[in-house]
């Protein structure tokens, strides 16, 4: 590229700071397709540039394209294709220059001859009318009376979806192994997706939805298109906090469709905590009686949480429940009674309460049934015991506990108390059958865990989550991540950009401890959320989580993230979840309120 016009590009790029470049990294081959092999991401585009003061604006020539693209100054650009822009970026995709139609009247998604999954999946049944309302749902909402006005172009009648292996698991839940990878060959007359199993097919879904994009007459077209696809993580999560503000059920279900859309595959449910318990228990129901908000419309029935379940598992996602003690248990006490530690000042007690009492035979009495409960509910393999922040004055102050602390030779180290009680309350959880996570401090801790637990990295800056990684996996344990994703923790401009270049993989330890690295979570804390805002101020920063977490290693580059970004967060917007926006712009279709 010519020195000047390489300087005026740079200038117009990164006009007030802002990542405004290139859809970047496409390889021209000689029959005008367009391969985003994210292995290679070598640029072969040349830039024409003109800086207009009043009216910032790029013409860029695209030399395989044939035809010139209308940049304004938010990165928009003019041509229909480039509202395409799939999100997370899959591992392998060839595009063509070739374009079909696909018309509501004549497309349908069916199963394709062969596969182990047909008509009485209803998963997968659910799963072709949710996407053919994706594609096609704003043509609907427009009410249109016939079809938009047609252009030239051969048309994509159907898309067969075939699953390969003799098992589906159309019927059963995802875990931690389950096979998300998929093929997808989009021709005429038929597009094909072919996939293991139903939950590569999801993700299939999800793209093939992408690919399809609006002309100006208001048309679906779609190009050739060859696709291979998988994830580089296999527990790809999103935290949801709804005991600190109660979050309805609608809510709660709008952002594992969102999730589905960014392919994440966890809703790790943090579900109580000490501000307030509204998961209503039917062997103690006293605990959100007494514990919740309000006993009836600040809970979560069974029924509500059958519902967050089967709706997640609809969507390959697992729901993996948070019951963090000792600590984080106030709302705990309000309806067990002697659960919680009573705090003293001297010889008299003070009338409040501090962590979950270690020292009781009937708190593990309790524990016992409560979590026998929970592996019965809760049908993922894994249930998360937190084990975090847990404050000693209170266990400090109680006579009791002194005596109990000096009888076991525990001296003063209050840490030792607290892996007595991690380490009976783990006994206990592995009767019911189930696996565990828990917080990096028990770890920290020494408390002595069994080799398949999950170790959740939160805390420190880069430099100590970093170290914790090294030392969780060269320990011989799983391990996941979520320091530097609190997405809780906001700031003015787009802090989504630190968020998409953190890597679970950023730390010194060898391949084998690296595998040990099974992915990752964003986290959204509930002290400043709720119904109001909890959706815009999740999404689009979580899709910078999941592309990390989904595509390969060297997909990593910010400018091209921040294009297809943008339109990714427009289709978020057209499909109903409000997402706020990366910086000015403008959607085709805004987002429209909900009066």
């Amino acid at each position: 590229m010519p020195s000047n016009l390489a300087a005026i590009a740079s200038d117009v790029f990164h006009w007030q700071s802002e990542p405004l470049a290139l859809h970047s990294f496409l390889h021209c081959s000689a029959d005008r397709s367009v391969d985003w092999t994210v292995h290679n991401t070598t640029a072969s585009v040349f830039i024409m540039g003109a800086l207009v003061k009043t009216g910032i604006f790029v013409l860029i020539v695209s030399v395989c394209q044939g035809y010139q693209d209308i940049w304004d100054y938010d990165g928009h650009k003019l041509k229909d294709t480039d509202y395409v822009s799939l999100w997370p970026l899959p591992q392998k995709v060839q595009s063509s220059a070739a374009a079909f139609k696909l018309s509501s009247i004549n497309f349908q998604i069916v199963h394709a001859k062969g596969s182990s999954a047909g008509s009485s999946c209803s998963l997968l049944q659910t799963a072709f009318r949710r996407y053919f309302d994706y594609i096609f749902g704003y043509v609907k909402k427009q009410s249109f009376k016939k079809e938009p006005k047609k252009a030239f172009g051969e048309e994509v009648a159907e898309l067969q979806v075939l699953i390969t292996s003799s098992d589906s698991e159309c019927d059963g839940y995802p875990d931690l192994k389950s096979d998300e990878s998929y093929e997808l060959s989009v021709d005429q007359p038929s597009a094909i997706l072919k996939a293991p199993k139903v939950w590569g097919a999801l993700r299939g879904l999800e793209t093939f939805s992408q690919l399809v994009y609006e002309d100006e007459y208001g048309s679906r077209n779609i190009n050739k298109t060859e696709v291979s696809d998988f994830p580089r993580f296999a527990h790809r999560g999103i935290l949801l906090d709804t005991s600190r503000h109660y979050v309805p059920l609608k809510v709660i279900l709008a952002n594992l469709e969102a999730m589905a859309m960014n392919k994440f595959n966890v809703f790790h449910w943090h579900i109580v905590d000490d501000q307030s318990f509204p998961y209503m228990s039917r062997t103690f129901p006293d605990l959100s009686q007494q514990g919740a908000y309000h006993p009836y419309t600040h809970v979560y029935t069974p029924s509500d949480v059958k519902m967050v379940i089967e709706f997640a598992r609809m969507r390959g996602i697992r729901v993996i429940p948070e019951f963090d003690t000792p600590g984080h248990t106030q709302s705990w006490g309000k309806g067990q009674k002697d659960l919680l530690t009573p705090c003293y000042s001297g010889s008299t007690p003070t009338g409040s309460y501090g962590p979950v009492n270690p020292i009781l035979n009937s708190t593990y009495d309790f524990m016992a049934s409560f979590f026998k409960e929970i592996s019965a509910v809760f049908p993922d393999a894994y249930v998360h015991l937190g084990g975090d922040e847990v404050d000693f004055t209170c266990w400090k102050s109680n006579p009791d506990i002194t005596k109990f602390m000096q009888a076991q030779g525990f001296g003063t180290d209050y840490s030792k108390l607290e892996s007595y009680y991690i380490q009976r309350l783990l006994d206990i959880v592995s009767t019911t059958n189930k696996g565990y996570m828990i917080w990096q401090e028990v770890f920290d801790n020494g408390v002595k865990l069994n080799m398949d637990t999950l170790i959740h990295v939160w805390k420190g800056n880069l430099v100590q989550y970093q170290a914790e990684l090294a030392r969780v996996t060269a320990a011989g344990f799983a391990t996941l991540l979520s320091t530097p994703w609190y997405l809780n923790r906001i700031s003015y401009g787009q802090d989504w950009v630190n968020v998409y270049k953190a890597d679970p993989y950023n730390f010194t330890g060898t391949e084998e401890q690296k595998k040990l690295v099974i992915g990752g979570e964003a986290c959204l804390w509930g002290e400043y959320v709720d119904a109001t805002n909890l959706t815009p101020r999740l999404w689009p920063r979580a899709s910078a989580v999941s592309e990390r977490l989904w595509s390969d290693k060297n997909v990593k580059d910010v400018n091209d993230a921040y294009i297809r970004l943008g339109q990714h967060r427009c289709r978020m917007i057209e499909r109903g979840i409000p997402a706020e926006p990366l910086f000015t712009g403008y959607c085709r279709h805004e987002y429209k309120g909900n009066l």
